[in-house]
């Protein structure tokens, strides 16, 4: 026989709790509001106010440290903003700042060519060097100039201060130059002060040699080295360097001149090819480059002009007073 269980809800007894709570409060509420001051509800708040207070107290740098965490998360967002322009702005102002550099040492060894080419009269073609070897035993350069710009070979070329080799091959945009530092290498020179003549040849260590001088010919440490333009291997007049040292004394035939170069070939970035030059280039000097303004320069090189006169005077003055003294002496 089937059993027939019928599923009832239970009386809501459950909710009686919450009516009687509801109208419980709703009672308190009209006596709050109907009594003073002074009534039972009003004592009854103040009893738990001064019950919660002191757990309010003991709350509140928690509470204090929760917004400071907050205040602090949103300032490190603008921070980390701020920080991101500023490092922005500082990569441009150093991009800013190399590429003025950059600016002021190409200025400054232009200025080393167009000094020399005001000194010696040079008509030619500025080039950049564009590649270079390192071999000890093949020394040369390219330059961004070629048979477009009037270049041959077997001509001179020359660095911010002075000859650093001659062109041995050219293209259309493009020319490339034996070093005088290259063992292959010989320029007939002369030395300036003397006028004697030699021959200066590159070698492996990447000196310079003066050979071929009269066993005669006084060389001292500091002469000029200029080329002499024999053979018309390069242009006359031009400066190679000084001779650095000597090895060996004059009448000795196994002497050992070292000239230095007057440009730092290794640092060359540009580079001048000579067409021609003034008939008298090898009577002129040319300063020690230095790195300076144009009118530095320009004062310098009138210092340097005035004082070779200055000297002459000087001279001059010094060898009358002591020939008066002289002559006070003997009378």
């Amino acid at each position: 026989m089937a059993l027939n269980f019928q599923h009832r809800d239970p009386a809501p007894l459950g909710r009686v709790p919450l009516i009687i709570a509801l109208a419980i409060s709703l009672v308190c509420v009209g006596v709050y509001q109907a009594e003073g001051a002074s009534g039972p509800l009003h004592r009854v708040q103040a009893i738990v106010e001064g019950v919660v207070a002191p757990l309010q107290l003991a709350s509140a740098p928690l509470t204090e440290a929760i917004d400071d965490a907050g205040s602090s998360a949103a300032d490190n967002t603008v921070s980390e903003e701020a920080y991101a322009a500023l490092r922005e702005q500082n990569e441009i102002i150093t991009q800013q700042l190399a590429a003025a550099e950059e600016q002021r040492l190409e200025n400054e060894r232009l200025r080393g060519l167009l000094n020399l080419r005001d000194t010696y009269g040079i008509t030619g073609a500025v080039g950049r060097v564009i590649g270079r070897t390192t071999d000890a035993w093949n020394q040369t350069v390219t330059l961004d100039v070629g048979s477009n710009s009037g270049v041959e070979t077997g001509l001179t070329v020359m660095g911010p201060t002075g000859v650093v080799g001659q062109v041995i091959s050219v293209s259309g945009g493009a020319c490339r130059v034996r070093l005088l530092t290259d063992p292959q290498s010989g320029a007939a020179a002369m030395v300036q002060s003397s006028r004697a003549e030699g021959i200066v040849r590159g070698s492996m260590d990447g000196l310079l040699y003066l050979e071929n001088i009269g066993a005669d010919v006084n060389i001292q440490v500091g002469d000029v080295v200029l080329t002499s333009g024999l053979g018309g291997s390069y242009t006359r007049g031009l400066i190679i360097g000084t001779v650095v040292r000597v090895e060996g004394s004059a009448g000795n035939d196994t002497r050992k001149i070292v000239v230095a170069p007057n440009d730092a070939v290794s640092l060359m970035e540009e580079a001048i090819v000579v067409f021609s030059a003034a008939e008298d280039s090898a009577d002129r000097t040319v300063r020690p480059a230095e790195p300076a303004d144009d009118e530095d320069g320009e004062d310098a090189a009138k210092n340097d002009d005035g004082g070779d006169e200055s000297g002459a005077d000087d001279g001059t003055g010094s060898d009358t007073d002591a020939a008066g003294e002289a002559g006070e002496e003997g009378a």
